[in-house]
């Protein structure tokens, strides 16, 4: 059995969520900006590379 003071947390815990949940939630339509892709771009994702770390 866990003691009343843990209970007690876990009950708070999930009230604040419900709480959260139940707040109304505005959406904005906002249009990302978008980069011109050029052809140098292309041929780099093309000819990556790897990198290996060795931390030992």
């Amino acid at each position: 059995m866990l003691p009343p003071f843990i209970i007690d947390q876990i009950r708070r815990r999930e009230e604040q969520e419900k709480r959260r949940s139940e707040q109304p939630v505005l959406e904005l339509p906002v249009d990302l900006p978008v980069a011109p892709r050029s052809e140098d771009a292309e041929e780099d994702e093309r000819d990556r590379g790897v990198l290996i770390v060795d931390l030992g």
